[in-house]
């Protein structure tokens, strides 16, 4: 299969030479896991492949939902075809590629959600291919990428149609295309130079210091800030947004990202689950990438603040023995509602529950020494 020609020219990184320039991530800690987390993962999984149904999509025709629901499977270690999970990780899979669209696109629902479902999408099948080489995969992955650059806007952000043009809509669409990108990279594709670095800009334009400085401005290195929805509107899910956006672009070191962990760490803290009532912690937008965000950054605040995600999942859990169709599952507590919530909020809990396993290509690489210099001066302003 011809790799994307969207080139990273000054880092061209197979994945012999990433692994080789990646700082190792450790296998699974003892403190990571709990017996009660593990059961809690086995329940969600259960529940995923109990009501998945013979399509393997859940009903559902957000190709991003149903992308979820087999990125839980692999976080877990099972791969397509083999085991006890095998199939369920198979149709997910099968269901996502034989629905994309000539253009590249991973929607089948309304054009609305263009560039959520895709981004979502793109993401996991990066991780798919990076674990199964699957040339069908390969193949759509190809495309959806070839798309995200296409349709980059001229500010380097995205909107929510797959379009381009003068000005993207928010940091929300940013960040799933900056993990479809990252993705693909980590599974022997090649990203073009420009598209990172114009998504780098965008995406610290979304920034907003507590003294109302904005973006690349000066004044907003003093005192606190978070990164926002769209320049004005601070969410803990924003923050983890852009911290998770500049990680994934090698800018480790970029000031933002620890005061936007000043905020979420605050939040965090403040949690307070309710036992089986279903709800994940915040929803599971923002906890699909809080849990990231702290992943990605490791010590202390990794150790201080997975425990209490990982344990509010255990004691919030639905736990009906008696009804199969709620009985191990969670649910999204804001964006999505009825079954699809279901999906949602079980896929994301599940995934953050099987972190600590690293199985997952994304998991398992440590930062990339000297990516955030092969983009240059420019993007680490």
């Amino acid at each position: 299969m011809s790799r994307l020609t969207i080139v990273f020219r000054s880092l061209l990184i197979a994945p012999v030479l990433w692994a080789a320039l990646a700082v190792p991530v450790l296998g699974q800690n003892e403190w990571e896991v709990t017996p009660e987390s593990e059961l809690a993962l086995d329940r969600g999984l259960a529940w995923l492949a109990k009501t998945q149904g013979p399509q393997g999509n859940w009903e559902s025709n957000d190709l991003g939902l149903v992308g979820l629901g087999a990125l839980a499977f692999l976080s877990a270690g099972h791969m397509p075809g083999r085991g006890k999970y095998g199939d369920n990780v198979d149709r997910a899979l099968k269901f996502v590629v034989k629905n994309a669209k000539p253009s590249g696109l991973l929607n089948i629902a309304d054009a609305q959600r263009d560039l959520y479902n895709h981004g979502l999408a793109a993401f996991v099948l990066g991780q798919a291919y990076g674990m199964t080489d699957d040339p069908q995969i390969g193949k759509t992955l190809e495309r959806a990428l070839k798309l995200i650059a296409n349709t980059q806007c001229d500010d380097g952000s995205w909107d929510y149609r797959a379009k381009r043009q003068a000005h993207g809509h928010d940091l929300s669409l940013s960040v799933m295309q900056a993990k479809a990108l990252r993705s693909a990279v980590d599974s022997g594709f090649e990203v073009r130079n420009d598209v990172i670095k114009l998504a780098i800009q965008s995406v610290r334009g979304y920034y907003k210091a507590d003294n109302g400085a904005r973006g690349l401005e000066e004044m907003a290195l003093e005192g606190g800030g978070t990164f926002t929805y769209d320049g004005n509107r601070a969410t803990i899910a924003m923050s983890a947004c852009g911290v998770v956006c500049l990680q994934e672009f090698g800018q480790y070191d970029d000031w933002r990202i620890p005061k936007n962990f000043d905020y979420m760490t605050r939040e965090i803290a403040r949690l307070s689950p309710v036992k089986g009532n279903g709800e994940v912690p915040f929803d599971a937008y923002t906890l699909y990438y809080v849990g990231q965000a702290l992943y990605q950054t490791g010590g202390t605040r990794w150790e201080t603040n997975y425990p209490i995600l990982r344990d509010h999942l255990v004691k919030s859990q639905v736990r009906k023995p008696e009804n199969p169709s709620e009985d191990g599952s969670w649910r999204d507590t804001r964006w999505v509602h009825g079954k699809p919530g279901q999906l949602y909020g079980t896929a994301v809990g599940c995934f953050i529950l099987a972190i600590p396993n690293r199985y997952l290509p994304i998991l398992q690489e440590g930062k990339i020494e000297g990516l955030g210099d092969h983009l240059g001066k420019e993007a680490r302003n």
